[in-house]
């Protein structure tokens, strides 16, 4: 029997993962499925996370908890966002190799590479110049929990990965109007400007950044994916000093182009205005995903078939919705 702790499981992705991990211990697969909500368990808890280690005793630890947001949230607060997620992943991978875990995987993002990078980003471009500003608290916070990771396996031979995901979405997903990310920030207001009959919608910046969007369900796919990869492949395609992994679609388009594509999902039919006083962040983010796919997974959702499926759960549970 395998036990399995997801911290997180409430949260977009780790929701994802958890079913996928139901799914197969439902098929048979020997495996223990640990969670906590935060209420019963407050990662940022030094005393608590150790305390819960040695009761659970889990053999396989999935990192998926972490504060997030869309630029006004990080914009807001830039403490919070970097104090949370370092204490979430000190506590959780040191509390993983107080007791005795086996494995662990770490999810992280993508805002880890330095602003003006080469595109596609690969996994060497990490620290190798200055990061976006806009949301440059969390993504210090991530590069640590990286590094933590990989020192705890130079020093101590654990087996502790990274994998660094491009921009999410999906069933799940925060549909604030503040504090979301773009995509379904994009999906409830066009949704409400649908509703409302509205002329127009306005979207932030200039609507000419490019982004990269891979849907949840595939996202939790390539973690499980990475996760049971034999360690010796593992290794052999990441370096002491370079284990994270990249995962996205390989593919990206304008904010512009994006909030056409959720035009045409919600069936709003007035105009789109770009308001350029609002600010753009990167004007480009895209993942380069040739080491993941050289080990054999790719990415199999639709851009705006996966945009269909957020809006049609976004209806079915908008009285549920954060926000």
């Amino acid at each position: 029997m395998t036990r399995i702790y997801i911290a997180g499981h409430r949260g977009m992705v780790g929701g994802a993962i958890l079913r996928r991990l139901q799914a197969r211990a439902d098929a048979g697969e020997d495996l223990t499925l640990v969670t906590r909500t935060h209420a019963e368990l407050d990662l940022t808890n030094q005393a608590a996370v150790a305390a819960f280690m040695a009761a659970e005793n889990p053999d396989v630890v999935i990192l998926a908890a972490a504060r997030v947001g869309g630029i006004h949230a990080n914009n807001t607060y830039p403490g919070d966002f970097i104090y949370d997620n370092l204490m979430i992943e000190c506590n959780v991978i040191h509390q993983a190799f107080a007791h005795g875990v086996r494995r662990l995987l770490q999810l992280g993002s993508s805002c880890i590479y330095p602003r003006a990078v080469a595109q596609p980003m690969r996994e060497d471009a990490l620290l190798t110049g200055v990061l976006e500003p806009t949301n440059e608290p969390y993504a210090i916070a991530k590069i640590a929990g990286i590094k933590l990771c990989e020192s705890y396996n130079r020093q101590h031979g654990t087996d502790y990965r990274s994998v660094m995901p491009t921009n999410l979405y999906g069933p799940g997903d925060n549909f604030h109007p503040e504090n979301s990310h773009v995509l379904p920030a994009l999906i409830r207001r066009f949704h409400e400007a649908a509703e409302a009959g509205a002329e127009s919608v306005t979207i932030w910046g200039s609507g000419k950044p490019r982004r990269e969007f891979l849907h949840v369900d595939d996202m939790a796919e390539a973690s499980l994916f990475v996760l049971d990869l034999p360690k010796d492949t593992y290794e052999a395609n990441t370096e002491p000093m370079l284990s994270h992994i990249n995962v996205g679609s390989g593919t990206d388009v304008s904010i512009l182009e994006l909030a056409q594509m959720v035009m045409r999902v919600t069936g709003f039919e007035g105009r789109i205005v770009t308001d350029p006083t609002k600010p753009d962040g990167t004007m480009r983010k895209l993942m380069d995903v040739s080491r993941l796919a050289d080990m054999g997974w790719r990415a199999g959702i639709g851009l705006e078939q996966g945009i269909a499926e957020t809006y049609a759960w976004f209806l079915e549970n908008r009285g549920d919705i954060r926000g």
